[in-house]
């Protein structure tokens, strides 16, 4: 498969490893007022740089984000985004001379783009739930590159879709060729688990049969991909009339060797018909399933009927799914700006809501976890709440933004969706809340000492998230066996022995106090993992009783 290649590709491909584990800090819940929608209130709002960011939601989140959308800079040369092609941003100046080096004088705008993706995109691949969406948005002057670095992360199996948005409004007149359309790529680490997306395509006419509730369709078909064969339909096999008799035939398919008699909507007797089938194998299951429903291959319950006139029909109960990847209909940047001007919120070329509502409409999974490291206003959370006050979904939103208009724009623009305000019905009050957070100090000082200032909860959630502890057996210091127990299955324990003021023994007293087996219920697993800043046992004692150590990385000389 062919991959690209830029200067500084080789100092980034990995950087992803070398991002420190930060803490994040909540600074303050917003919550709706009483009386408001009910809505999801576990979400985030994260201000600071998206990389430090998205490292620092690992432990919790690393492969369970459902969906994720990122509209990042596009790379035009335009002095308004973030991360500009003269990067002039102070943070990505730095980030760029510490990563990339020397190197970094003589990059070209494209290698400073492709060296701040890749690692942000590697970091969104690893949150990435494994049957997950990501969908990015960018338009002409990277979309070649974005392509073929989402085709070397995610293989070229992995993309599930290029959308093209058409994209309203006004255009440059000046252009010798307009240009109204932009790209949003779709990817997921295994798209044959993608099922079918369980929505229509907004553009399409509101009489569409795509509208109906149930879809029917003769299975009679002949050609040369469908060659005549005989099918045995058996007594009990159900009609669309409720009496009634089709003679034996041969001059119009499908064929009738014998009679058919139906009473009470059922056939009397079997009956051979010969025909060329386009449902053969379903309909072969069907009568072997005793006429009972059967699921196709979309997923759609479905059943066959005899009809009047000896044709065999597939009744299909539609779960709606007719998405196209030309997306027109979904407004502007123009008109989302101008939209959110109303409100008092000003932003250059947000996306417009309809847009991200539909393209997250896309999972089938109402109580999904939806993540943007590139937060810009706030949009995606709106679309969120939107969605789930239209269904009654759980979705939670994880929102990141480095720039420091993260509370001035982006949460207050969320926290404008949540309590309405604006006299409109377009603006009505979707409930729910959010916490807001900073990126904050991180994990390890130098020499990789354990930064013990960032506190005792965020070192537990680190280590456990480090031995790879599934959620399901995590616990929490109240559990019955051992407040310094971190996690616990039929095969494992780990135990984290840490005190922040005093160093910590691994010794018989410390044994001693866990308490498994008699009223807890669970005896000991056969591996025990247990951190401390000594071990006092011998090696002999700690093979036999299947116990591990592992020393905590402080500075133990001040104790």
């Amino acid at each position: 498969m062919p991959t690209l290649h830029w200067v500084g590709k080789d100092k980034v491909v990995n950087h992803h490893h070398d991002v420190p584990f930060r803490v994040l800090n909540k600074v303050s819940t917003f919550a709706a007022p009483a009386g408001l929608p009910a809505n999801s209130t576990d979400n985030r709002i994260i201000h600071g740089d998206n990389l430090e960011a998205l490292k620092s939601l690992l432990p919790e989140f690393e492969g369970r984000v459902k969906c994720i959308y990122i509209d990042p800079p596009y790379n035009t040369g335009n002095e308004g985004w973030v991360y500009n092609d003269a990067v002039n941003d102070p943070k990505m100046k730095r980030w760029l001379g510490q990563v990339v080096g020397k190197e970094g004088e003589d990059l070209s705008r494209h290698d400073k783009w492709l060296c701040m993706m890749y690692p942000r995109l590697k970091l969104l691949q690893k949150l990435l739930h494994p049957e997950g969406v990501l969908f990015v948005s960018i338009d002409d002057d990277e979309a070649h590159t974005l392509r073929l670095v989402l085709d070397e992360l995610f293989g070229r199996q992995g993309r599930l879709a290029t959308f093209v948005w058409r994209t309203d409004g006004n255009f440059d007149n000046q252009a010798k060729i307009k240009n109204c359309h932009e790209y949003v790529y779709m990817y997921s680490k295994t798209p044959e688990a993608f099922p079918h997306p369980q929505v229509v395509d907004p553009s399409t006419p509101t009489g569409s049969k795509l509208n109906r509730p149930v879809i029917r369709n003769t299975i009679v078909k002949n050609g040369p991909k469908n060659p005549v064969s005989e099918v045995v339909l058996p007594a009990g096999f159900p009609a669309d009339f409720d009496e009634g008799s089709i003679a034996p035939r041969s001059d119009k398919w499908p064929h009738y060797l014998d009679s058919a008699q139906v009473q009470n909507s059922l056939l009397v007797s079997q009956v051979t018909v010969r025909s060329g089938w386009s449902s053969l194998d379903l309909l072969q299951a069907f009568i072997a399933n005793e006429f009972k429903p059967l699921l196709d291959r979309k997923g759609q319950e479905t059943v066959f009927k005899l009809m009047p006139s000896g044709a065999v029909e597939s009744i299909k109960t539609r779960k709606p799914s007719h998405v196209i990847t030309v997306l027109t209909g979904q407004g502007s940047t123009q008109a989302a700006s101008t939209d959110l001007a109303s409100t008092g919120v000003s932003f250059s070329y947000p996306k417009p809501r309809s847009l991200i509502r539909y393209l997250i409409s896309m999972l089938d999974d109402d109580q999904c976890t939806v993540l943007d490291s590139f937060a810009g206003s706030g949009t995606t959370a709106h679309a969120v709440l939107e969605l789930n006050l239209a269904d009654g979904g759980q979705r939670k939103f994880i929102l990141i933004e480095m720039e420091n208009y993260a509370s001035s724009v982006t949460a207050e623009r969320v926290k404008g969706a949540i309590v309405g305000g604006v006299v409109s019905s377009d603006r009505p009050p979707l409930g729910g809340g959010f916490d807001y957070y900073t990126v904050g100090e991180p994990m390890f000082l130098a020499e990789d000492m354990l930064n013990e200032a960032v506190g005792t909860e965020a070192i537990r959630g680190y280590v456990a998230y480090s031995e790879g502890i599934p959620a399901s057996d995590r616990t929490t210091p109240d559990n019955p066996h051992s407040p310094y127990l971190l996690g616990l299955n039929r095969e494992t324990a780990w135990i984290f022995h840490y005190e922040p003021d005093q160093a910590t023994s691994l010794n018989m007293d410390f044994l001693a106090g866990l308490r498994f087996g008699g009223s807890t219920g669970v005896s000991k697993p056969g591996t025990v993992i247990i951190y401390a800043d000594r071990c006092l046992l011998s090696k002999d004692f700690m093979l036999k009783h299947g116990i591990i150590f592992k020393k905590i990385p402080r500075d133990i000389t001040r104790f």
